[in-house]
Formats: C-alpha cells, structure tokens, sequence
C-alpha cells in the first residue's frame, strides 16, 4: 500500500524522488510533485482563482532593522560613512567598529506585537491575502530557522516565531497567507559590515562586519573581495556556489514549514537551478497540501521570468501600462519600506487612487504598512487603514472577483501615451497625481459594469466611454446604480455620452462607484 506522502506525490503527478543535478555534482532535493526546477516545467503553472480574485493585500515590511526606525537599508547604510543613516547609527547607538548591526538586533523587541489583532485590522480594511516579512537583505530570519540557527526572530531580538504567529492569525481570519525573502542579494548587499571609515580618527579600523565571531550574519568573503566596488549591493558576479545553495536551503526551509500561498522574491528567479528550485519547490509543496492542485504564487520582478506561465510579475512601486493580458502586481508602501519616525505616508486617497488603477488594470496591490519596532501601528497609520475600511465598505463589490473590461480607464490620465511604454515600469508612481472627476476606471464581474469615478462631480457625472456604440461598442444599458446609495438615480445614454444624475449627499470619501446593467 502506497504511503500518504506517496499517494500525494503519485496524485500531483510526482515521481517518488526529484532531485535536480547541479554543475558542482551536489544535488538540490525539492518536495515531489508536478514541477521540476526548469524554465520548461515551470511554464505550465497557471494562476489560482484566488489570487486573481482577491485584488488587495496587505504586508508588514518589518524586522531588526525596524528597531532603529530610521528607514529602509539600515542595515546596509549604517556601514557607509557619510551616509544619513550612518551618522544617525553613530550619534544614537555609537560607531559601527564597537557596534555594529547585530547589536541593534537586540533592540527589536516587539513589546506590542499583537498579530491577531493587526490581522483582524487588515481584514476589517478588506485585504484578503496578508504577508509576513519572511528575511531581509540582512540575513534575519523571521521564523525558527534551521540554516540560520543564532540571527532568527526565536533566538533573538523579541524571541518569537513572527512568521509563525503571522500565518496563525491570517488563517483565523480566513485570509491567504504570504511570505517576502528578500536573501538573494544579502552576500554582496551585507559586505559594508566589512569596509571601515574612510576619513577622521577611526579611518582604516574594521566595522564589526569583519569579526569571524558573527561571519553567520555578516557573510565570509574571500581576500581579494573589494567591498568599495560593490556599490549597489545588487551585483551577482563573484557570488559563490556555496552561497547560492545555502539560499536555496534557507527558502527551502521557510516553505517548508511555513507553505504560503504566495511568495514573493524580491528580484528576479535568483541564480537559475537555484532560484528554479526554489519554485518548483514552492508550487510541489502546494500541491502536497491541496490535494495535487497548486493553489501557490511566485512572484518576480523580472519580466522574462513570467512571459509564459511560472510567476506573477511584479512592479515594484510602479503601475502596468494599458491592460497586460497576465495578472500582474503591484507592491508599494504607504511611506519607506521599513518604518521610518520622519515618513511622508501617502495619503488615503492616493492609496486608494491606485487600488482601483491597479485592479483595472488586470493587477493586485500589495500595501506596505510598515511596523514600528513596538509591532504596533501608529496613529497616522491607523487613520489611514481606517479610510481604506470605510472606502471598501461601500465599494469592495467592484474591486473583488472583478476582471478587466474593454479598456481600462477614462480620461486625460487614461488616454495619455505611456511614458515607458510596453508592461510598465518599476517605481512609475513617483511621478502619479490625485486622480480627479475626470478619470474613470472600470471593472467587470460577469454582466456587470463597474465605472469607478475617481472623484465628485458637481451635481452630474458624464462618462464619455459610455456613449450608446461608439468605439467601445457599448449595449444600450438597462439600470445604473451608486454604491451606497439607496435612491434610485437619473440617468440619459446617447451617442455621445452617459449622463447621471447624482445625489445631494457623496456615499463615500475618494472614488465613486457606478454600478452598470446592460439590457
């Protein structure tokens, strides 16, 4: 009689082994199931209704570098002299040759992290995927790990399982549960813990980076490493095999005992069989708990990587041109990354600007709220969260389960030509402006339209996209209704446009929703 393990591998179509030959001879073991570790396999995967259904998700971008809350790339900046966040690491905690990075980690200490609380905030704020930080550029795992044994979230800083306790609380609120690793990069990234100041009393003197005592967090590099020539952090040139497999082995272990419906890399499939490994694991593991079906997400931020099949792509920070035929995503912050006490955060309305943007565009957005190093929100946060609640309240009927409809938008921001042309760009929304009553977003679900207006009109709201024909072919429609609101309203379509009659009262703050039937 087979197994359970077996019967599940027989059922996703596995073979009852699946190791993956790399050049060295040492293999890379991934769980059994329907995908090998190939761009080939790979291409096979298809997006689960889930993920194109749920349209929002909610991330908490936290860690030890949230201790300092001094912004994002703390752990890195802090080694460069010159830098704000050095010189602020030096006035608060003291210089980086007594101490260094893994003297911060102690001060994380989460005394108000409460996930069931924050979860039960989220879905309040209508998020149905949630996602845990997973480990940074800075080589903390937030989770019980079994490859980084003394720099994890249980062993130090606030003694907690965080990627654990996060997963429990998404479940009890019936949410997808998501995990961020963002290690890839962490070799070269990590290797100014090794430079020394370049100028004043303490030129030439190692930072602690240098120490072999902490060479688990810091990263051991070879003599000849010139640390002044990595100056992004993001090069892969002289990364060694050694590290590559000791990524794949971390991620492999948070997957496996974590198994998230979505992870999210990022950057692009890092390092080929490694990186390939990696999501072939990640969708085997899937199925291995569904029953031979692959409810999991990959996302990269790569676009070759999800050209056909494998991944999500994602847009960091950035909006998709036109309506890309894939799903797609979109993670971006309510201010930096990793909390940050001088923050700008965005306002409401520029969150949800981009919400309905992004979902007619055929994408989910992914919003960071970035923890302080309490574990608790602040208060502006706070405010924020409770204005998306109340939007979604009255407007979620057009955002979930939606699709794409003949075109995406109207209006002067709509219809103007793309500034970077083909998929979109990474980091475009910098240069976004409040939407106003002249732009229109629209969403279908089955026969109905949903016209979003991306402001209040004075007393009438026309919608040129609308016209009975005209390039859009539109039906002649039967019923037009306002969300949230209860009167039934006035409303002409000609040749030329719809027009609606609107209410004395708005039944919401930002974008206004047209519920749409065609006879």
């Amino acid at each position: 009689m087979l197994s359970r393990r077996q019967a599940i591998g027989l059922l996703a179509g596995a073979a009852p082994a699946l190791k993956l030959a790399r050049a060295a001879g040492e293999s890379l073991e991934i769980t059994p199931g329907p995908f090998k570790g190939t761009r080939e396999s790979l291409r096979d995967w298809q997006v689960p209704a889930w993920y194109r259904d749920a349209k929002f998700g909610i991330w908490a971008h936290w860690g030890p570098q949230s201790a300092a809350e001094y912004g994002d790339w703390y752990a890195r900046n802090m080694y460069i002299q010159g830098h704000r966040q050095y010189e602020y690491h030096v006035k608060t905690y003291g210089h980086p040759t007594k101490f260094g990075f893994k003297d911060v980690i102690p001060t994380w200490n989460a005394d108000q992290f409460d996930a069931d609380h924050l979860m039960q905030l989220y879905k309040k704020a209508g998020a149905k995927y949630f996602c845990s930080m997973g480990v940074h550029h800075d080589g903390f795992d937030l989770w019980k790990s079994t490859h980084q044994p003394r720099w994890n979230a249980v062993a130090a800083g606030p003694k907690k399982d965080v990627v654990g306790l996060f997963k429990k609380a998404a479940q009890k609120q019936g949410l997808r549960f998501a995990v961020s690793e963002h290690l890839g990069p962490s070799y070269n990234w990590f290797s100014t813990s090794h430079g020394s100041d370049k100028t004043g009393p303490l030129a030439g003197v190692p930072y602690d980076g240098v120490d072999p005592a902490y060479a688990d967090l810091y990263h051991e590099y070879p003599k000849d490493y010139n640390v002044a020539s990595n100056n992004t952090g993001f090069g892969g040139a002289n990364i060694p095999d050694s590290w590559k497999l000791h990524y794949f082995k971390r991620i492999k272990d948070l997957v496996d005992n974590y198994q998230p419906d979505l992870l999210y890399t990022d950057g692009g499939i890092y390092y080929e069989e490694y990186g390939l490994a990696v999501v072939a694991n990640h969708y085997n593991t899937s199925a291995k708990v569904h029953g031979g079906r692959v409810e999991a997400v990959y996302t990269s931020k790569t676009p070759r990587d999800c050209e056909t099949g494998t991944c999500i792509l994602d847009l960091e920070r950035g909006v998709a041109s036109g309506i890309p035929a894939n799903p797609w995503q979109t993670d971006t912050c309510i201010g930096d990354w990793h909390y940050n006490k001088e923050a700008k955060y965005k306002s409401p309305k520029r969150v949800i600007d981009m919400l309905v943007d992004i979902v007619s565009r055929n994408g989910n957005l992914m919003l960071n709220f970035p923890l302080p190093n309490s574990g608790m929100l602040d208060a502006e946060e706070l405010k924020i969260l409770d204005e998306i609640t109340r939007w979604m309240a009255v407007n979620s009927e057009g955002i979930y389960a939606t699709r794409p409809w003949k075109i995406f938008g109207d209006g002067p921001v709509a219809t103007a030509p793309p500034a970077t042309g083909g998929r979109g760009n990474p980091f475009n929304e910098r240069n976004r402006k409040d939407l106003t009553a002249d732009e229109v977003r629209f969403t279908t679900k089955g026969n109905t339209l949903y016209a979003f207006m991306m402001g209040w009109p004075d007393k009438e709201a026309s919608i040129p996209a609308l016209a009975l024909g005209g390039p859009n072919r539109v039906s002649r429609i039967r019923n037009v209704e306002l969300l949230g609101h209860k009167g039934k309203l006035k409303w002409t379509q000609d040749a030329g446009t719809l027009k609606v009659g609107l209410p004395e009262e708005k039944p919401c703050d930002h974008a206004v929703t047209f519920k749409v039937a065609f006879a």
